[in-house]
Parts: C-alpha cells; structure tokens; sequence
C-alpha cells in the first residue's frame, strides 16, 4: 500500500496515537503523519502510507486552515481551555466585532511568534511542555511564521459572563500556534484570552470532505477495500512545480540518474510525473550547473 489516508483526526487522540491505531487497521508500519495536532483538536490529518512516507517532509511543509473559537475574558496557561486560569479581566459590552476586525491586518503576512510554555518545541534537547510541568519558566524562541489570511466568521459577538467569544479562519504556514494567534489577538484588543476549540480543515489542497473517520476505515479494511481508502502520492505534492516525463524516461528517474535540467523549472525542489504517477522529488544539482539530481524516489 503506497499512498495518502486522508484521516479526520478525533478529538482525544494524539497525532501519534492516529499512527498507531491506522497501522493496525492497515497491518502496515509503514505510516507517518503531517503534522501535529493536540489531543482536543480535530482535523484533517493526512497519513503518509508505504513509499508516501518519503514525502512526509514536503507535505508538513505546507499551507494549513483552520477555524478556531477565541474567548476574551480569561487566560490559561496553556492558551486553550484546558488550561489553568491565570489571568480574568471583564469583557466591556461596548466591544463589536468591527472593532476585532480592525486588528486583524496587524496578524497577517509574516509575524513573530512567541510558542506557549505547553508545547512540544524543545529547548537545550528538552521539550517546553515538560519545563513547564516542572514550573520551570524558560527563555521561549521566537519563531517567525506566516499568515496567509485571517478572518472573522462570526456575525455576532457571543456575550456570557463578562467574556465575549467570536470565531476566525485562518490560512497560516507551518509551525504557526493557533492559541497564541488567538492569545496575543485577545492581547492586543485589551483583554486576556484563550482559544476555545480548534478544527483543522485543510491540508495542502487535502479537506475535510476527503478524510475519512476510524470507522469509515475499519468498514473499508472489513470489506477489503482499504486500497480505496488512499490519495496517490502526487496528491500531497500538488504544491510543487511538476515536470511532465515522457515513458522512455522513467526507467531513468526510477534509476536516480542525474539529468539535464528542463528549462522551464527554476524551483529548487519539483515533482517529476509520468502521466498520474509520481516517480520522484529532484532538485537542482548542487555541484553542476545545469544539472537536476534525485531527492526522492519513489
């Protein structure tokens, strides 16, 4: 099986846990995910299965949506609600979603990041959230990200105990935090806030109406059907430039030969195609002008 599972990731689970939990449906080890999401997010989760592995790395680095609920009132320590409450301040009923609106070009294009205490990123090879379930306190690194969009889809402010809640969507980079996103939108409008919940909708150009739940799979496997279950290779790849190969030079690919470089191609990285099939990532030669060597083979 070679290929890309679509997963909704539920809430609950860890990324890890969705690897697990596919391996043995699909009695295959051979399976990484894109990108991490926390245990109380859902989403698409894309899974890499088989020789779709290799391009774990070109799929991670991509663009991602989401819609996220923010609550202005109180923070948490975590910056989402599972978190400890650290700081309250009331939320002035004057306050209008034209208001929100107007902060918003402020978080888009690229901005600095500062990730939360409870997150995975480590420093001096320890991860944050481990510091933090110690009360270490650590200098943080910044970490520039970028915003492709940010929007406000709510049509009303939702007033509840002298907080207000509102949603956004948010087409973002890689490596961007959401609940700091929503923490320092919060922030900058005044008022202590947090990220409410969480769903990730898009992938690359891999969405939700693609993915199939667990058991959506467990059905397939059942029915021997589990080949249907996955996208082809080139599918997580669509972000790249391609070159189009005729069949007389696919032996070549598949053999990892160093090529002239096609003319067309400028990228530092691209997807070499045979018709529907995906044979390999090259990239421009290191070394020799000119020339285009094998990243990935497939």
């Amino acid at each position: 099986m070679d290929g890309i599972l679509p997963l909704w990731k539920p809430k609950g689970f860890t990324s890890h846990d969705c690897v697990s939990k596919a391996r043995g449906m699909l009695k295959t080890k051979k399976i990484g995910h894109t990108g991490t999401l926390d245990p109380e997010v859902e989403g698409v989760l894309p899974l890499c299965v088989g020789k779709a592995t290799k391009i774990v790395p070109f799929l991670t680095d991509t663009i991602k949506v989401y819609e996220a609920s923010v609550r202005m009132g109180y923070s948490t320590a975590t910056e989402d609600a599972e978190g400890e409450i650290i700081e309250r301040k009331p939320v002035s009923p004057s306050l209008s979603l034209e208001k929100i609106k107007e902060e918003l070009p402020s978080f888009q294009g690229d901005i600095i990041q500062v990730p939360p205490m409870y997150s995975a990123v480590k420093v001096n090879g320890k991860k944050l959230y481990e510091y933090a379930r110690e009360g270490i306190e650590v200098e943080r690194p910044k970490r520039q990200v970028r915003i492709e969009q940010i929007d406000v889809t709510s049509r009303d402010l939702v007033f509840e105990e002298e907080t207000a809640s509102f949603s956004i969507r948010v087409v973002c980079s890689k490596g961007t935090y959401i609940r700091t996103l929503c923490a320092d939108l919060g922030r900058a409008l005044g008022y202590p806030s947090h990220m409410s919940s969480l769903v990730r909708t898009k992938t690359a150009d891999i969405s939700e109406q693609e993915c199939y739940r667990f058991e959506e799979i467990q059905r397939k496997v059942d029915e021997h059907k589990h080949h249907e279950l996955l996208l082809p290779i080139k599918r997580g790849l669509s972000h790249m430039p391609s070159w189009e190969v005729s069949e007389n030079m696919k032996p070549l690919i598949q053999h990892g030969r160093v090529l002239d470089k096609p003319e067309h191609l400028d990228a530092d990285n691209f997807l070499v195609l045979c018709g529907e099939e995906a044979l390999a990532i090259y990239q421009q030669h290191p070394t020799k002008t000119g020339y285009v060597k094998p990243l990935r083979v497939f």
